[in-house]
C-alpha cells in the first residue's frame, strides 16, 4: 500500500533518533550555560589558550573572532580557528574547552589524520547528496511505478547514503579532537584535576549532537530504502 510521501507510517523509523537529536541538542545547550558561568582557574581567553596550543606545538594557525553564537570551527582551507564572542574572549571553563576543540582539528589538518582526511574528501558529494537526494526520491515517488521513477529513487538514496557516510566518519574526528582538547588543556596546565571533569562534560555534550545526527542520518536512510522496496517493480 502507498502513502504520499509527507505521511506514512515509516516516520516511526526516525521518530526515536530524533527525540535523541532533540535531547543531544537540550544538553550542549544546558552544559555550555554552565561551563560558561565557571571562571577557569587559569584565566585566559579562549583566544589565548589556542593561540599558544597553537604556537607550543608548531602549527602555522592563526585564530579568529566571528561573531555568529556557536559557530566556532576550524578552517582548512585558509588555515583558521575562528572563534565566537563568548568563546574567543572568554575564560570559562565552556569558552576554554571549545577553544581546545577547535585547536584539535588544527591538529588532526597539520597531522594528516586519516579519518578527517577522508572527510574532507567525501564533502563534496556529502554537499551535493544532502542538497538532491530527497528531492530525486520524492520526484521518483511522484512518478509512480516506473522504470524512471525506480531510476531516481535508487539514485536519491545512493546520494543520500553519501551523506550518512559523512556523518558517521566525523564520529572519530570529532571524538579524537575532543580528546586531544582534554589532553592538552590538562597537561598545559589551563585546568586542573577539578575542572577537568568540567571540561569533560561540555566536550561530551557537544560530540553527542553528531552521534545524534549520524543516528537520524542513518534511520532516515533505512526509511527511503523501506519506501523504495515498498514499490512493485
Amino acid at each position: 500500500m502507498m502513502y504520499p510521501f509527507y505521511y506514512d507510517p515509516t516516520y516511526i523509523l526516525v521518530l526515536p533518533a530524533f527525540i535523541f537529536a532533540l535531547y543531544a541538542q537540550a544538553r550542549v545547550q544546558s552544559a555550555f550555560t554552565r561551563g560558561m558561568n565557571i571562571r577557569s582557574h587559569a584565566g585566559v581567553t579562549g583566544a589565548q589558550a589556542a593561540s599558544r596550543l597553537l604556537a607550543d606545538r608548531g602549527v602555522d594557525v592563526s585564530v579568529e573572532q566571528i561573531g555568529r553564537p556557536m559557530g566556532d570551527h576550524f578552517d582548512p582551507r585558509t588555515g583558521v580557528v575562528r572563534l565566537s564572542p563568548q568563546v574567543y574572549g572568554g575564560t570559562s571553563i565552556a569558552a576554554l574547552a571549545v577553544a581546545a576543540h577547535e585547536t584539535g582539528h588544527a591538529m588532526q589538518h597539520s597531522e594528516g589524520y586519516a579519518p578527517l582526511s577522508v572527510r574532507e574528501a567525501i564533502l563534496p558529494v556529502a554537499s551535493f547528496g544532502s542538497t538532491m537526494a530527497l528531492p530525486l526520491f520524492i520526484l521518483g515517488m511522484i512518478l509512480g511505478s516506473t522504470q524512471i521513477s525506480r531510476f531516481l529513487m535508487t539514485l536519491g538514496i545512493w546520494l543520500f547514503a553519501g551523506a550518512v557516510a559523512f556523518q558517521i566518519v566525523t564520529l572519530p574526528v570529532e571524538y579524537n579532537a575532543s580528546r586531544r582538547a582534554l589532553a592538552m588543556l590538562a597537561d598545559g596546565g589551563y585546568i586542573t584535576d577539578v575542572e577537568a571533569p568540567q571540561v569533560k562534560n561540555v566536550l561530551n555534550a557537544a560530540a553527542l549532537t553528531y552521534v545524534a545526527a549520524a543516528a537520524v542520518a542513518l534511520t532516515q536512510l533505512l526509511r527511503l530504502l523501506v519506501l523504495r522496496g515498498s514499490r512493485r517493480d
